[in-house]
């Protein structure tokens, strides 16, 4: 997969840089766009959630295996299932009661998934927000691919952002980098401590984020085996993980509890 390969450090410096104005397609480039999407993934079921068919770009597409520098546009980061965010939407899929009627913010949403999963599941309004104007083109055609209303997107990131208050907020796959982790998690912790919020995160066990794992500020929820070809794409990965993050008291109550035994 020489189109992505290991470039995950430019898109973690443009998430922690604060975008003044959300960055937007033309009109008139939008149809061009929804064209060349469409020439160059194709819909996939064969992940954790095969009742959602996600626009993905896989062995067959010509780009998988081509030099990035041929890419027209930032790295297509919306064109794969990520592991993480494979198990956030297997779990709202089997547990609808998590979203429905509830507000949900799908934090760096890609091909847009998880948001999908929790329309699927009843909630009643949705955000899903990546700061790829191409990801925004491209959830909305997976919207259609589900045969679901299409879904609000905002690009201009909403890390950091505290005024708004969401029932639900769901990262797949957002804790690659160390700043970015650490960023994430002072936005997460002051905001949950601040609206109580459900906060789950999906991540198959990068060492970024087991970091904080380790520091009893999470809740392991469920663990999913990944299906062959996701292992395959992702090196080896054999399992992803759902988790919650604590409110500080009862983070505070269990580390207390650890040094105790």
């Amino acid at each position: 997969m020489l189109l992505l390969g290991t470039r995950l450090a430019g898109a973690a410096l443009r998430w922690r840089l604060p975008l003044r104005y959300p960055r937007q397609l033309s009109g008139a480039a939008a149809p061009d766009l929804r064209a060349f999407i469409a020439g160059n993934t194709e819909p996939v079921r064969e992940h954790l959630t095969p009742e959602v068919s996600l626009r993905l770009l896989t062995p067959r597409c010509r780009f998988w295996s081509q030099p990035a520098h041929l890419w027209p546009f930032s790295d297509p980061y919306w064109a794969i299932y990520w592991p993480g965010g494979q198990a956030l939407s297997r779990y709202l899929l089997d547990n609808p009661a998590v979203t429905r009627s509830k507000r949900v913010l799908d934090v760096g949403s890609g091909c847009g998934a998880s948001a999908i999963a929790a329309s699927m599941s009843g909630a009643s309004h949705i955000l899903a927000n990546d700061i790829d104007p191409v990801a925004a083109v491209s959830i909305q055609m997976n919207c259609e691919l589900n045969k679901i209303p299409p879904l609000l997107v905002a690009t201009e990131s909403l890390v950091g952002k505290m005024e708004e208050k969401w029932d639900v907020i769901l990262l797949g796959d957002m804790f690659y980098d160390e700043e970015l982790a650490a960023s994430l998690h002072n936005w997460l912790t002051e905001y949950k401590q601040l609206h109580g919020s459900e906060i789950l995160i999906g991540d198959p066990g990068r060492s970024q984020f087991t970091h904080y794992a380790a520091q009893n500020c999470l809740q392991k929820v469920i663990e999913y085996e990944l299906p062959e070809i996701s292992r395959q794409e992702n090196y080896g990965l054999t399992s992803s993980s759902v988790w919650r993050l604590l409110s500080s008291d009862i983070a505070g109550y269990q580390k207390h509890n650890t040094h105790l035994i």
